[in-house]
């Protein structure tokens, strides 16, 4: 068996420390394809992160502005249902993005101005509703 194996390696003139070392460049090869999208991943969010830095989304409210209001709380699951609450009125605002709100029972609070969006009119459908479709 040996001989055999000698005798192939002999037949298709390879050499063993030549096969070691393409080998090894074959899989550096591969892992270099494998580190890449990662390095593309990161240039891109750096781009994107510039980007976002360079161009900020300033909010204007003025009091007596009627605002939306998102709180990040999920107590009601669905995909459909709006996560904004209001209208709210605006009260103050205060430097640094600070906006104190007035609910309809005369609540007042404080939030950052990042998690309003101007309110347009209009109804905000607050209950979840179902649709169900009907055999045809």
């Amino acid at each position: 068996m040996e001989h055999k194996a000698y005798w192939a390696m002999r037949e298709l003139n390879m050499d063993a420390k030549a096969a070691r070392y393409h080998r090894s460049l074959e899989l550096n090869e591969m892992e270099e394809f494998h580190n890449e999208p990662y390095e593309n991943a990161k240039i891109y969010k750096e781009r994107t992160k510039a980007w976002h830095d360079k161009n900020p989304i300033r909010k204007e409210f003025q009091p007596g502005q009627q605002v939306l209001f998102n709180s990040r709380l999920k107590l009601f699951l669905g995909k459909l249902k709006s996560r904004w609450s209001g209208p709210f009125t605006v009260v103050k605002v205060f430097p640094y993005g600070v906006v104190e709100l007035k609910g309809k029972d005369r609540e007042m609070f404080k939030v950052n101005e990042q998690r309003l969006k101007p309110y347009l009119g209009g109804l905000i459908n607050t209950v979840k509703t179902i649709i169900q479709l009907q055999p045809l």
